[in-house]
């Protein structure tokens, strides 16, 4: 019982960083109806901004608390990712609206790669290591060990899902887009600017993905210009695990990815004999992956998909 709390405690704290970069995948689909590859890359550009503010401000002999260098790296990394994220739907995206959807989802996996080689030529290959510059206090929960770091982050987590929740039923932005996820052209006949939603909802994502970056490398201690990668696509697993192009799907689908991938790796030793080891645990991911879509293509809380006319 002590190792299964454990796993679950890490667990929920990896679902609730994938959940996050999830909801900007499952966004911009239910808009566009368009797989974003690069949103890993953001969440990457995060991290690696993070670091570089932190770095630059622990060094400068200013004699700043921990916790606000930190806070200033996260502010740094969510301007520039939202920034990011805007230029990515204006420049790649924005003039292939209307070409077949293959162009875009060949200018995605472009712009992912092209993210991937500007991170190396600005941050080099080698791993960049976290700061330990903020103090780490242990609890003990029925045998298992919590962090207050993991604390954070699933607050935190949980804090910008419920806003975002908020956002999306409560606000009239938030009617905007659902709005303009249902039909754009009737839906900018009614008054509403397509063109500016669509760039929100990249806006919005790109700021979830930053948030999600620097809890990425400060859960492990490491940020790497290819850590985006491997990142986002179990993101779109979390993603079309609960629906893709549904909010609360997205979430769902996160929390339990999380927690599969990590009593996966912790038992995976046990149930192969020794065979396999806990490194293996990136394999669950997409194991769930081709169930969900062998047995229920829509996701857990995903609907049939209506073509457009």
């Amino acid at each position: 019982m002590d190792i299964f709390t454990q796993q679950l405690i890490n667990g929920l704290v990896l679902g609730s960083i994938y959940a996050l970069v999830a909801l900007g995948y499952t966004m911009v689909y239910g808009i566009l109806e368009l797989i974003n590859f690069a949103h890993g890359e953001v969440t990457m550009f995060g991290a690696m901004i993070c670091l570089a503010v932190i770095g630059a401000l622990a060094g400068s002999g200013m004699g700043l608390d921990g916790s606000i260098i930190v806070l200033l790296g996260l502010l740094a990394a969510i301007a520039v990712c939202m920034s990011l994220g805007f230029t990515i739907e204006r420049v790649a995206y924005r003039p292939l609206r209307r070409s077949p959807r293959l162009a875009a989802l060949i200018t995605a996996i472009g712009m992912s790669i092209l993210l991937q080689n500007l991170a190396m030529l600005i941050w080099g290959k080698r791993y960049i290591a976290f700061p330990p510059i903020l103090p780490t206090v242990r609890y003990e929960i029925g045998g298992a060990v919590i962090t207050n770091l993991q604390i954070f982050i699933m607050v935190l987590s949980c804090l910008l899902m419920i806003g975002l929740l908020l956002l999306i039923k409560k606000t009239r932005l938030g009617r905007a887009m659902r709005a303009t996820a249902q039909a754009q052209d009737i839906a900018g006949l009614m008054g509403i600017n397509v063109n500016t939603i669509i760039s929100i909802t990249f806006i919005i994502g790109a700021a979830l993905a930053a948030v999600a970056g620097v809890m990425v490398s400060a859960y492990y201690g490491l940020a790497h210009y290819y850590m985006g990668f491997l990142l986002g696509l179990k993101a779109f697993t979390a993603a079309v695990l609960g629906g893709i192009g549904n909010i609360a799907g997205a979430m769902l689908g996160g929390l339990l990815l999380g927690v599969i991938e990590s009593l996966g790796a912790g038992y995976i030793g046990a149930l192969t004999g020794g065979f396999l080891g806990s490194h293996y645990q990136d394999v669950f991911a997409f194991f769930v992956l081709i169930l969900v879509l062998v047995i229920r293509p829509s996701g857990l809380l995903g609907e049939r998909v209506v073509e457009r006319a």
